[in-house]
């Protein structure tokens, strides 16, 4: 069977430095995967890379048996893949439907302006079934949905953008930190959210996570990353008791001989 993601051997520079380092991984559809690992083991630049937001400078992305290498995030977005990012990055003037809305119109953005925005006028009714929809999932949205999205507070602002990134129809939802900078129960609700969306929606969730906890909880399989590696992988259950990891997260750090 064809899998979802492929990756591999995939390398990421910013000028001489090197944020991945030949890192390869695989995800089926409906799949729930974590990347976890310390502060810059290269984590965010990986999930960035699969999503067309930086381009890589060796390796492959293949997504459902099609080479995907480099293209743009509009394309990436086409595929299938849309990305929650780090901090949440909604628009804070605008009210959170307008947010939400600003997913469904990024699916055009291979066309002109003016010809992406015909495309989106065109798809009114299906992008309203579709905002019916997110609303449906995630209701505190509707709620909100006339209020600035800076006015909402991070946990809110933590359901628009992944409300936005629903509204693109994803076959893989890409969460880069869900935890970040959010109450304990707040997390609760969103991973509890996120598993319904996967066993009932079919969504696969690459989850990009330095909570160790939380990414063996929500996710069936984690790679662990360190210094732009991956250094180890396998279920969740096998790598919670791996002494390595638990070292890592009591404040060591890995070290794995090469």
């Amino acid at each position: 069977m064809t899998k979802l993601l492929e990756v591999y051997s995939l390398v990421v520079q910013y000028g001489p430095a090197v944020a991945v380092d030949g890192v390869s991984l695989d995800l089926d559809e409906g799949e729930r995967v974590a990347l976890i690992g310390p502060n810059g083991a290269g984590k965010s630049s990986l999930l960035n890379a699969l999503c067309g937001i930086v381009k890589p400078a060796a390796g492959a992305v293949w997504i459902g048996g099609r080479e995907v290498t480099g293209h743009s995030p509009g394309e990436m977005v086409r595929l299938g893949i849309s990305q929650v990012p780090e901090g949440r990055q909604v628009f804070p003037t605008l009210p959170v439907e307008s947010n939400l809305l600003l997913g469904a119109y990024g699916r055009d953005f291979r066309f002109e302006p003016i010809l992406a925005t015909l495309r989106y006028l065109r798809r009114r009714g299906e992008i309203r079934e579709r905002l019916e929809r997110v609303y449906g999932l995630l209701p505190k949205l509707h709620e909100l949905k006339d209020r600035p999205a800076g006015q909402t507070s991070g946990g809110e602002q933590q359901m628009v953008a992944i409300g936005r990134a629903l509204m693109a129809e994803p076959r893989l939802l890409a969460i880069d930190e869900l935890s970040l900078g959010l109450a304990p129960i707040v997390v609760q609700g969103l991973s509890e959210f996120l598993l319904k969306l996967n066993e009932e929606e079919g969504v696969a969730l690459l989850l990009v996570e330095q909570n160790a906890l939380l990414a063996f909880e929500l996710c069936e399989r984690a790679y662990v990353l360190e210094a732009g590696r991956s250094v180890l992988s396998g279920p969740s259950e096998q790598l919670r008791e791996n002494a390595l990891v638990q070292a890592a997260y009591l404040g060591g750090g890995l070290e794995v001989e090469t």
